[in-house]
């Protein structure tokens, strides 16, 4: 359900707009002059090679890295105006799985945003929380220790705690990242019905081959932005030797995967 207060009245300004990005680590840049613009809710994948700049796009657009130069606006207004709107899906490497948590608490920590810190998740949030374990297919390890998880099954409990935000916009790095083929298709399935609910789905993603099956959109990164918009148009061969600089088994895979596509449609 959108949230009318802050987007019913932008249905005309884009859902993200990232303008002249720069992140520089100790002065040598990272992403150059990204600009990147979405305009309705859409299936986004970032893809470019190791060290292209992916994840350090998305977290400056979240603002956890400084940016050297560049703004960020979502539906119209600055970031930090409509942070309560974003959801986000770190990389699961990048979380201390020893915290002593059980699921149904790390998954109530997607409501705190709503709450408040000083105030106690209570039946209302439990509830929802429930709900979103119930959506990614793991409602019956609420009580589990989240480091006593398999790696699909983690990946499950970050996406019920966005979930559990009830954001407009989500960025996930790499959420199929050492998963199953089982949970894949879980993953991939719930971000297709948040998107036809009207969400706006931003993923780093590595795997070529199943790009045209999963995005609507796509964004080539190398340091700088290559291409961006639907995948037909901009996921091309050309557009992927710029990118990753003729790597021929990559992009013979990743047309192959096109045409395979193309022939199921």
């Amino acid at each position: 359900m959108m949230t009318q207060v802050e987007t019913s009245t932008t249905a005309a300004v884009p859902v993200l707009d990232v303008h002249d990005v720069t992140v520089a680590y100790h002065r040598k840049p990272v992403i150059w002059d990204v600009d990147l613009t979405i305009n309705t809710p859409q299936l986004v994948g970032i893809v470019g090679p190791n060290g292209a700049g992916k994840s350090t796009l998305i977290k400056a657009i979240l603002g956890l890295v400084p940016m050297a130069s560049g703004r960020v606006s979502v539906y119209g207004k600055p970031f930090r105006q409509q942070r309560r709107l974003v959801g986000y899906v770190p990389q699961r490497e990048s979380v201390d799985w020893d915290f002593p948590v059980n699921v149904l608490d790390a998954v109530l920590m997607g409501t705190y945003g709503e709450l408040g810190w000083l105030r106690r998740p209570g039946r209302k949030q439990k509830a929802w929380a429930r709900e979103c374990l119930d959506q990614v297919g793991i409602a019956d390890l609420e009580a589990r220790q989240i480091g006593q998880l398999s790696g699909g099954q983690q990946q499950r409990v970050f996406l019920a705690r966005a979930l559990a935000q009830k954001a407009e916009i989500y960025f996930m790095d790499e959420p199929m990242a050492g998963v199953d083929a089982a949970t894949e298709r879980v993953i991939f399935e719930l971000l297709r019905q948040m998107r036809d609910d009207g969400k706006t789905v931003i993923v780093v993603h590595h795997d070529l081959r199943t790009i045209a099956g999963y995005f609507d959109e796509v964004v080539l990164l190398n340091m700088r932005l290559v291409a961006s918009g639907p995948v037909a148009e901009v996921f091309t061969n050309d557009n992927l030797r710029k990118t990753y600089g003729g790597r021929l088994g990559i992009l013979e895979d990743a047309g192959e995967a096109m045409r395979a596509q193309e022939r199921s449609q």
